[in-house]
Formats: structure tokens, sequence, C-alpha cells
């Protein structure tokens, strides 16, 4: 017999050699900490997500201290009323949750076993969304799963979470929905609205103030007013709405045209925005950005043809951001531009 525990400690090897071996004593991040980071951010606020989870408020600021101390770097600014995630929070935040996504797919991989996936499936997808997502989306799937026959459905995200809780369809990405317990929510990416203009318009200056944004005539959609001025009126502003346009394409021809800005998502315009059709342009401390969840109804059906939906749905959120879909990117040289128009 070679003995307790403690006996092999001190036979083979001391404490701060198995320190050393282990690279620290200290406690490490691990999936429930991740998960723990990602609701305080969406939360803003320790004191609810402690709440929320259960834990006392010291167990949960130790739990990201951890986290912090091993990426040895600040994940949120402490305000007087509140927390406010660190512009490398915001980056660490989209990693968390893939992490976080990709241990629960391989979690529904394994219950779902290797039988073929079967069934219809109906996915809604706002007008920003559906030219960024469809196409491949419905690629992946047919390809991947034959079995499962695939619908999308587009409108706004109001409509969509109408459709959903009254089970008209499996699926959505919905914009900043409202917290509710009719749903299931997993977030997807958070993604910067930019001032849109036509090009040239703004010269050299490489965003807008909010006193500037809140004095320009805007043209843009209902729904993103209405998350675009829940966010600015933390900041005791509002935006000057010149008309509402229910029609992303519309809006695209107006401001092409010299007719009007707008406020839209990174995603929406970003090929013509390289290209020099459309210029984009930061709001200097306002942080204005939607949150793109991948939701569904808890009261309705719960397949593997839906989960499998969701899990393509999310791996094509995570490619694209790592392409930069979701950020304002650098404009292609002048020349590489023209050649691609031609």
């Amino acid at each position: 017999m070679l003995g307790s525990t403690a006996s092999l400690d001190k036979r083979f090897v001391s404490m701060p050699a198995m320190q050393q071996w282990h690279g620290t004593s200290k406690p490490t991040m691990d999936i429930r900490s991740l998960k723990c980071f990602i609701l305080t951010a969406e939360l803003g606020s320790i004191t609810r997500a402690s709440g929320e989870l259960g834990i006392v408020q010291s167990a949960l600021s130790r739990k990201i201290q951890t986290i912090e101390d091993e990426l040895e770097c600040t994940l949120f600014t402490r305000l007087p009323r509140g927390i406010q995630l660190t512009p490398a929070g915001r980056r660490f935040l989209e990693r968390a949750r893939r992490v976080v996504r990709e241990v629960d797919f391989a979690r529904m991989d394994l219950k779902d076993g290797a039988a073929e996936v079967q069934g219809a499936v109906s996915l809604g997808l706002s007008p920003t969304l559906a030219p960024l997502l469809a196409p491949d989306c419905l690629a992946q799937v047919a390809a991947d799963y034959p079995g499962i026959q695939l619908k999308i459905v587009e409108g706004f995200s109001a409509t969509l979470l109408d459709l959903l809780i009254t089970g008209r369809i499996e699926l959505a990405v919905l914009t900043n929905p409202p917290r509710t317990t009719m749903l299931q929510a997993e977030p997807a990416v958070s993604e910067e609205i930019l001032v849109i203009t036509p090009p040239g318009a703004r010269g050299i200056q490489p965003y807008y103030t909010l006193d500037e944004l809140g004095n320009e005539p805007v043209v843009v959609t209902s729904g993103l007013r209405t998350v675009i001025e829940d966010q600015l009126r933390r900041h005791g502003r509002a935006l000057n709405v010149a008309a509402e346009v229910d029609s992303v394409e519309a809006i695209r021809r107006m401001v092409m045209r010299g007719q009007a800005i707008t406020l839209m998502p990174a995603s929406t315009f970003q090929e013509d925005v390289r290209a020099h059709r459309l210029d984009a342009f930061h709001v200097a401390n306002a942080s204005l950005h939607r949150l793109l969840v991948i939701a569904q109804p808890l009261s309705g059906r719960d397949t593997p043809a839906i989960r499998q939906v969701a899990e393509t749905l999310a791996r094509q959120f995570s490619a694209l951001a790592d392409e930069g879909a979701f950020r304002l990117l650098q404009r292609l040289p002048a020349k590489a531009a023209k050649a691609r128009r031609a």
C-alpha cells in the first residue's frame, strides 16, 4: 500500500512544487464562473446578478476577480450605480458566450445521439439579419441535416416575439428582447450601432458626439428607434427623427442618394461602407449597440431538429463575429473598392 494522499505529498513532492506544477494554487475560471460573468455583464449589476444566481455578492465578486486575475485585465468599471464592461470586458463577453454555447451544444449532441435528425423548423429573422444569416443557414442545415425542413420567416423583433409566444414559429433571433419567463433566450452577439451617411458628407471627423447626433435629423426603423432611444435616455438624450421607415432597403437608397442619414447595426450596410458607397461612424461615449439572442418559447416543442438549427445559427454567429461582421471594419482602398464595383 502506498498510503494516504497526505503521505504521498510528503514522500514524492513538496506543496510549493505541486503549486509550481499546476501553475498556481489560486482558483481558476470554469464554466460556472463564465456563466456568472455573462449574467453579471447582461444585468449590469452584481447585486441583481447575485440575486438571480442565488449566491452572496461577495462570492460573485470573487468569481469575477478570479477571471480578471487569470486574464490579467479589468473586465468591469465600477460605477456609482452598477457596473459597466470595459472594452476588454466586451471582447471577453463574446468569447465567454461562445465557450458556454459550445459546452451546451456538446451536451445536446450527446443527448440527441447518432440518429438522423428530421422535422420542420420555422426560424424568424429581422430585415437587417435575414440577408446576412438566411442564405448560409439554409445551405448549412441542408448539407448537415437533410431531414430538416427549414423555413425562414422575416419580421421585426416585436412581430417575431409574438410569433414565438403564440407558437407559430419555433426559433427566432430577437433584438434586445424584454426579460420574460416565457422564452428561453441564448445571447448570440452584441453589435455596435453606427451612424450611416452618404459618402463624403461628414469629412474627416471619425465619430459623432451625442450633441451632434441629437441635432441631426435621422431616418430610422421603428424597432431600432426603440432600442437606440432606450440607450440614449441614460445620457439624457433623444433622437431627432425626421421619419420612421420600416424598410431597410428604402433607407439604404435614401442615404445613398443623399436624402437622409440613419443609424444601423454595423453588419447591415457593411459591404456598402467598405466599398465607399456609404460612410459609417461611431457615436462617442454612448456605446450604442443591440443584443441579438437566439430565442425559443419555453412552452413550445423542443426537438433535435430545433436544437440543431439553433446550434447551426450559433456557430454562424461565432464565425461572422470572428470575421468582423458586427463591428466597423477598415474600408477597402479606393482602387480596390472601384474594382469591386466594376
